[in-house]
């Protein structure tokens, strides 16, 4: 009996430790315990500040997710023109946001507007900023047409509100993404309390803006270093030493609004996401719809147009009334269905801006995942304090182009930038300098006649037996500041690729269903618009590729 109870009391001892030390090993690997040191994670205290209840990235305005994969990039099922420049490939991206839609006129209406309240256009030092961002309206002119109704409404009048905008070069397109970065940012951290509320509208001025990246290096330089609309704190509320301002850590902050790229672009037009036969899966979907048809097969809508394209010599629309496709030119976005992914108009309406820099090939042999060539690789200016450089209104970058019109590159309230040297690229096995556009294709070591810069003979390589020896326009300022241009007049130019023509995707009011195909690929200058080229802008997604849970295995 004894022997019964000494066993019995030990093992409640046994039991009791056993519970002690389960109680110790939770405590110690609480949530806001380290679990590399034990300290304390988000103490008041001060210490290491981190979002340790963070879930999931925000869906940014006007954007949708798109789960990555792979694909067949390049796939074109009727090759009637044996275009070259298309050779198969297959490529994986990472998932990321996409426009639901192109950007409309009313979007960049909302730009322009916030433009010349902010950069007053009488000023001096801001008379630039405004002009350079307008699109070109006289894009609709032709000389034996008459459009002018477009070139005086088609941007402005509320009639077409929802339209697309065209006329938009692909940097004016760039610059358009990085300014809506910002002002989402903006809108974040006054919703979350980092920022006065209505600051944006209100105390938005010249030099006192807001910058995305400005706030996360210096926030006290934000808005020009006033503090009563950068609080410490949310709401201003706090009297801790620590966690002031939003950093990446905290979260919230969302990456920067971009063009996707063209693999990117391609990928979500082909939707492949709603397929399940293996052929399909291997890339050959003809439409970023399903079938091999532009015609609707669906009983209630059987025989609509499903994009807006031209069908005929002529023909723009069909005939009124009963096989139109509902538009002549451009159509009100959102007018035809979505694709799998929930994207309109990945097919017609206006071709689309991509990041990518033009190249006959994709280098599939360079790079198979998130492939986009155009990478020019900057980082922040610091000035002789060790700091930072801000931009102000007395040394904004402005860019010339070849056309003469006059572009800012950076804002008042950004962080100036310059491109990475040797600090950055010592041993590097990555990169080695700071532009890469002609990485492997048009740099001297892919031309024929590469002997540092010399020919077999030892004589000067003459410009004109450069890989690609595309015309060099040149526009210059003279010391009076009246505008210099020179024209290339050369006969010896035999392309128009280099390192400024950018890819264009999908076909457009002004095209036939050809090019309709996702996989087609086309290039223009980027300091050029026209009347059928738009765009729609990306961000990359982090943490998950998807939102799906994953179910625990036994």
């Amino acid at each position: 009996m004894k022997v019964n109870k000494i066993m019995a009391l030990k093992l409640m001892l046994s039991l009791a430790l056993v519970m002690g030390f389960t109680s110790c090993s939770k405590k110690s690997s609480s949530k806001n315990a380290s679990s590399a040191t034990g300290w304390k994670i988000n103490d008041k205290k001060g210490g290491f500040q981190y979002n340790s209840k963070f879930k999931k990235q925000e869906t940014a305005p006007g954007l949708v997710l798109v789960e990555g994969g792979t694909f067949t990039m390049g796939k074109v099922q009727d090759d009637v023109m044996h275009d070259w420049n298309n050779t198969p490939n297959q490529q994986h991206v990472q998932s990321f946001y996409m426009d639901e839609t192109e950007v409309t006129n009313l979007m960049y209406m909302e730009y322009l507007d916030w433009l010349k309240r902010v950069f007053d256009p009488e000023d001096e030092n801001y008379k630039n900023i405004y002009e350079g961002a307008l699109p070109d309206t006289l894009v609709w002119r032709n000389r034996l047409g008459y459009n002018e109704t477009m070139t005086n409404n088609y941007l402005r009048h509320p009639a077409y509100a929802n339209y697309p905008v065209v006329g938009v070069n692909w940097i004016q397109a760039v610059e358009f993404s990085k300014w809506r970065t910002d002002r989402v940012n903006e809108n974040v951290l006054e919703r979350e309390g980092y920022l006065k509320r209505d600051a944006k509208v209100t105390d938005a001025k010249g030099d006192n803006t807001f910058s995305t990246e400005t706030y996360l290096n210096t926030p006290t330089k934000t808005y020009g270093g006033n503090e009563e609309i950068v609080l410490k704190g949310r709401r201003g509320k706090s009297k801790d030493s620590v966690n002031l301002y939003a950093q990446r850590t905290s979260g919230i902050i969302l990456p920067e609004y971009r063009l996707p790229t063209e693999a990117e672009w391609e990928y979500a037009a082909a939707a492949d996401v709603g397929n399940r036969e293996y052929n399909l899966y291997r890339g050959q979907k003809k439409y970023p719809w399903k079938g091999n048809y532009t015609r609707s097969g669906k009983r209630q809508v059987r025989g609509d147009q499903l994009a807006n394209f031209k069908q005929g010599k002529g023909d723009y629309g069909g005939i009124a009334g009963w096989s139109d496709d509902g538009a002549d030119i451009t159509n009100v976005v959102k007018y035809y269905p979505p694709n799998d992914f929930g994207l309109y108009d990945m097919a017609g309406n206006v071709a689309e801006w991509v990041a990518d820099v033009y190249r006959p090939i994709v280098d599939d042999e360079a790079n198979d995942f998130n492939y986009y060539r155009g990478n020019v690789y900057m980082k922040n200016k610091i000035g002789e304090d060790g700091k930072a450089e801000i931009v102000t209104g007395e040394n904004i970058a402005y860019d010339t182009l070849a056309n003469g019109k006059i572009i800012a590159r950076n804002f008042p309230g950004q962080i100036a930038q310059v491109p990475v040297d040797e600090k950055e690229t010592y041993l590097r096995q990555n990169f080695d300098k700071s532009d890469n556009r002609n990485y492997r294709d048009g740099d001297k070591q892919s031309t024929r006649y590469y002997d540092f810069g010399s020919s077999e003979d030892g004589e000067k390589v003459d410009d004109s037996k450069r890989m690609y020896d595309s015309p060099k326009h040149n526009v210059t300022t003279d010391s009076l500041g009246n505008m210099v241009r020179k024209y290339d007049h050369s006969s010896k130019r035999t392309t128009l690729v280099d390192d400024n023509v950018r890819v264009y995707k999908g076909g457009s009011w002004r095209d036939r269903a050809y090019w309709l195909d996702p996989a087609q690929r086309r290039y223009f200058p980027q300091d050029m618009a026209t009347d059928y080229i738009g765009f729609r802008c990306a961000m990359s997604r982090v943490g998950p590729k998807s939102d799906k849970k994953k179910k625990a295995r036994n």
